[in-house]
């Protein structure tokens, strides 16, 4: 049976290091609380569900958030002047576009606009850029979770095969990049790989970003396997009076007897996708405030 990869109780580990280290460098260097601005554009049902969390975790850490709360219709000019005004905000440390935004939107476009020393997200080229160059820098949050969890699970990357199944820049291309440099070897599938089942098979971690709900069963893990699922999909309850339930792309309760280690859904890739936000939320304040170097680490914030 596999050990679970907990992402609950390493995000409220780091929760607490972000905690006492605000608290310790506001009363050493005088400065005012960090703060967060999510941008969003239209009420999609799973976004909201997302920013209240993020909200939630913000608070219990001391950092100050706040939302910049677009109608669907709103126009690419509006919102890329609500980010000109939060890169020009002192107050405001990190700037997160909510995704999606509407298809008349270039979300490109808005993530481009994002001040790179403010892009807690890792999503600007500068700090992408900075990833591929092994350079300290803003990290994308859920690879940098996903790379925490592996290191307190007590998981080294080195001389692994690594499956990554997804392309998207949000997380299989930084994904497969941090596990290079932890020096597996990674292989990336995505929507035209061939014998999708026979690179699962032989893969000795697999991170399954495919957004398919389902996607690995237990014919398509190699028993021994560490199981990293980030996907998450909410499945219609079968009965009237039902709470709709969620589950990820892997196949939970046969790939579970398989695999060496496994990560649930929900509590394990998506709090510690939280908590690198707000790591990066701090590292930009730090910085702002004179608190040093950026850190090149993902857990380098429980220390």
């Amino acid at each position: 049976m596999a050990k679970h990869l907990n992402g609950r109780l390493l995000a409220a580990r780091y929760e607490a290091s972000l905690r006492a280290s605000i608290a310790q460098h506001r009363a050493s260097a005088g400065c005012p609380p960090p703060g967060l601005a999510v941008v969003r554009v239209g009420d999609d049902p799973a976004s909201g569900v997302y920013v209240r969390k993020k909200a939630q975790a913000c608070g219990r850490v001391g950092i100050e958030s706040r939302m910049v709360h677009h109608v669907a219709v709103a126009s690419q000019q509006e919102v890329l002047e609500s980010i000109h005004q939060l890169n020009a905000d002192p107050s405001c440390d990190g700037i997160l576009v909510q995704l999606p935004v509407p298809s008349t939107l270039d979300a490109r476009q808005l993530l481009l606009a994002v001040d790179p020393a403010k892009d807690v997200d890792g999503l600007h080229p500068l700090n992408l850029g900075r990833l591929v160059r092994g350079e300290p820098g803003l990290r994308s949050c859920t690879p940098a979770g996903v790379m925490a969890l592996l290191a307190h699970g007590g998981i080294a990357p080195e001389g692994m095969r690594a499956l990554v199944i997804g392309r998207s820049v949000l997380v299989g291309q930084p994904m497969g990049i941090l596990l290079q440099q932890a020096n597996a070897t990674v292989t990336v599938a995505h929507s035209r790989t061939r014998d999708l089942s026979d690179h699962c098979r032989q893969a000795e971690l697999l991170v399954v970003a495919a957004g398919q709900p389902g996607l690995v069963g237990a014919d398509r893990v190699r028993p021994g396997a560490v199981v990293v699922d980030v996907g998450i999909h909410r499945v219609p309850p079968r009965q009237q009076g039902e709470r709709a339930a969620l589950c990820g792309d892997v196949c939970f309760a046969a790939v579970e007897p398989l695999a060496s280690h496994i990560t649930p859904v929900p509590g394990g890739v998506g709090p510690m996708t939280v908590a690198m936000l707000l790591c990066n939320t701090v590292q930009a304040w730090r910085q702002r405030c004179g608190g040093g170097a950026p850190r090149p680490a993902e857990t380098d914030c429980l220390h």
